[in-house]
């Protein structure tokens, strides 16, 4: 018996149809975690309202970045574990929250090497209801009914770890090297701000007000918005950036609850209008490019600018398949692999 680790994405539609697509989105939009409000409603909003009007807009955006090896998160995702992989000795195994390969796959491909201690590892660095903390409930869940003999240790939330801080700001550095441009953007994906409260393990301290994230509190430890400003602000300080040549802001807002705000696409415009000629913009909600950030950033964003009055828009890439990243994440998992075996985390 031995440890083992499972990566986990995002995930992507099979294809570009809109028949694939609204399957994503079906799995997607009815978790409970993503849009949480009660059943009935959430499927009221996805299937009698998203399902029938979103999908072929969607299919059309993914056809703009789709590969010719396939989705770019996915391709990307499997370049990953297959680096990390030639990288150490421990067993790694790839997982989707929605689509395929799912995560009782994974863990499958892990329990018939005869895993029975696995990592999980949500390619996420900050935690949010909607991304880490979906992965963590299902993952229980399908230990709990199929593979009763694993036990579980989960890789914490690495936003501010100085491994990440440090290939993330070498890889912005790369990036603009003899890039001219007056102001650098953080694009956060969005969350609504009723995340942030049911978050709040203190249940008091986040007020979504300026100065919450700021005060130190143990809410910190599951609030995405205050994660979010500490990656920017721990990069903005490895990159010696100077105040007022960067900020922070937040993507894919859908409905309309108030969302975590400023909001990127109203940012980049409020730059052309205010006659900023020369953006760049980095996702480092994303571990890996996707449509998040090739199609609405790089091509949505930039038509933003432009038609505002922007000149030059440069996209930073995710971190990706980097050979740094992989030499991290691989070194985390080597030093997790040398500890003791533990109990259910």
């Amino acid at each position: 018996m031995s440890k083992g680790v499972l990566m986990v994405n995002l995930g992507s539609p099979k294809s570009t149809s809109p028949k694939d697509v609204k399957n994503y989105l079906d799995e997607f939009l009815m978790d409970e975690r993503v849009i949480d409000v009660p059943w009935l409603l959430r499927a009221f909003i996805v299937k009698g309202i998203v399902l029938n009007t979103r999908p072929k807009k969607s299919a059309e955006a993914y056809q703009r970045i789709w590969w010719d090896e396939g989705s770019p998160l996915i391709v990307l995702s499997e370049r990953l574990q297959e680096k990390v992989d030639n990288y150490t000795g421990v067993p790694i195994a790839l997982a989707m929250r929605y689509g395929e390969p799912t995560i009782k796959q994974g863990l499958q491909e892990l329990a018939d090497k005869g895993v029975d201690e696995v990592l999980l590892m949500p390619l996420y660095p900050q935690f949010a209801m909607a991304t880490t903390e979906t992965i963590l409930v299902l993952a229980e869940e399908l230990r709990q009914e199929f593979f009763p003999q694993m036990k579980f240790t989960t890789l914490p939330p690495f936003y501010n770890h100085p491994d990440y801080v440090n290939v993330l700001s070498r890889s912005i550095g790369e990036k603009l090297d003899g890039v001219d441009y007056e102001h650098l953007l953080f694009s956060y994906h969005g969350v609504p701000e009723r995340h942030i409260k049911k978050s709040d393990i203190t249940k008091s301290h986040c007020k979504i007000d300026g100065t919450c994230c700021k005060t130190a509190s143990p809410a910190h430890q599951f609030c995405y918005r205050h994660q979010c400003l500490e990656t920017t602000e721990q990069v903005a300080k490895t990159l010696q950036l100077k105040e007022g040549t960067y900020s922070t802001s937040f993507q894919s807002r859908l409905g309309f609850d108030p969302w975590l705000q400023p909001y990127t696409d109203r940012t980049i415009e409020k730059f052309g209008l205010n006659g900023m000629k020369k953006m760049a913009i980095v996702s480092p909600a994303f571990v890996s490019d996707c449509l998040e950030t090739l199609e609405e950033l790089g091509m949505e964003g930039k038509e933003i600018f432009e038609e505002n009055g922007g000149e030059e828009f440069t996209l930073i890439p995710c971190l990706n398949d980097r050979e740094d990243w992989i030499k991290t994440l691989s070194r985390w998992i080597d030093e997790w692999a040398m500890q003791p075996k533990t109990q259910n985390t």
